[in-house]
């Protein structure tokens, strides 16, 4: 607890946390609505497209000037976004392909540029290496109060325009239909994503802030059905991730703030794939496995039942080779003690025969009939 108390002493550390919280936070909370619109690999292709505009934005300034750089970058990859727009109206490719297009060009165009700042030399073209996968402990206040100004106008604007961007992120033809500027809606949100990623790429860096912007809305999906739920459980879990991730790379020698933040919501995507109540694979497995039990279950009732009915006696006694016979297969052991547990069956003696035999019980007759859909007919013959 001494060691912890201390760590968080540091103005670095202090800094770089809450700007991992905060980066985490703008994240999650815009991811959310880019992963329901099924444009996962928009942020990536923004998040490359903003390399050619930190070295150009090196370039022009002529040092490494924090604000024109992060202008240059939101400068590329707003033209990104458009370039991508005006390929998916214009042209027969789809939504996927103009992404890879846009990808694949902005990036290339920064890697040549980044080879050709760094190939003059000086010491601050050094440092623009930095943003390809971030460099935490460079943050400054000032840096801060830019990320509170980004987030807080994130917030207010989805909170303004919660209606139109839930109705265009499910449903973009009727909210057309109903006189939404759906265009406008959609450009702004790619422009809050670019904002976002803009802001990550001193911490995360272009290669690695895609992922910090969809993992943390990928968990959350896992775990609410509700749009508000799932933006603010993103946003929380971003927020921790980026906390989470500080912390440990604060207090670990040599591990980068950017990675590790990755790592851990790469993680808590990982087990809420896993183990989220309703969609996780763990919890889908059990629910098919009782599934399974239910119809194995069902069978066997439904044979005694009609056992019972064809001889016109609730409490026929059934050995269970005829039950193999009737249902194809000799039933395991463990589903008659389930049965049996449960109070739908009972182990009766039926001398001279000296075989297990089962009969159901009142209870196990409802339960058949209710399964059938047809009435209890079975206890006619009851004495």
């Amino acid at each position: 607890m001494t060691g912890l108390t201390e760590l968080l002493a540091s103005g670095i550390v202090q800094r770089v946390l809450l700007g991992a919280a905060i980066l985490g936070a703008i994240s999650g909370l815009l991811g959310a609505f880019a992963v329901l619109r099924r444009q996962s690999l928009l942020g990536d292709a923004l998040a490359h497209a903003a390399l050619p505009g930190v070295c150009l934005g090196f370039l022009i300034a002529g040092a490494r000037d924090l604000g024109s750089i992060l202008l240059g970058a939101f400068a590329t990859g707003a033209l990104a976004a458009l370039c991508m727009m005006v390929i998916v109206r214009r042209t027969t490719l789809k939504t996927d392909a103009a992404l890879g297009i846009v990808l694949s060009v902005f990036f290339g165009v920064g890697v040549v540029l980044l080879t050709h700042v760094q190939a003059q030399g000086g010491a601050a073209s050094a440092g623009l290496g930095s943003f390809l996968f971030g460099q935490a402990a460079a943050i400054l206040p000032g840096d801060l109060w830019l990320m509170g100004a980004i987030g807080l106008v994130s917030l207010a604007l989805v909170l303004a325009l919660w209606k139109e961007m839930k109705l265009v992120s499910f449903d973009p033809g009727f909210a057309s239909a109903q006189g939404l500027p759906v265009t406008a809606i959609e450009a702004l949100m790619t422009v809050m994503v670019a904002l976002a990623i803009v802001v990550g790429l001193q911490l995360v860096g272009v290669v690695l802030m895609v992922a910090l912007l969809i993992a943390p809305a990928a968990a959350a999906r896992q775990w609410t059905r509700s749009l508000g739920g799932m933006v603010a459980l993103s946003a929380g879990i971003g927020a921790a991730s980026g906390a989470g991730g500080a912390l440990v790379s604060a207090s670990t020698r040599g591990l980068a703030t950017g990675p590790v933040v990755v790592l851990i919501a790469s993680a808590v995507v990982l087990i809420s794939v896993l183990v989220a109540p309703g969609r996780g694979i763990l919890w889908q497995a059990l629910a098919a496995r009782r599934a399974r039990a239910r119809i194995g279950d069902g069978r066997v009732l439904a044979a005694l039942h009609g056992l019972a009915a064809a001889h016109d006696d609730a409490g026929y006694a059934t050995e269970r080779g005829m039950l193999a016979a009737a249902l194809g297969g000799s039933p395991p052991a463990a589903r008659f003690a389930a049965l049996e547990r449960r109070g739908l069956i009972r182990s009766v003696m039926h001398p001279p025969e000296t075989t297990p035999h089962w009969e159901l019980t009142e209870a196990g007759h409802a339960e058949a009939a209710s399964l059938s859909g047809r009435p209890d007919t079975a206890d006619r013959g009851a004495p």
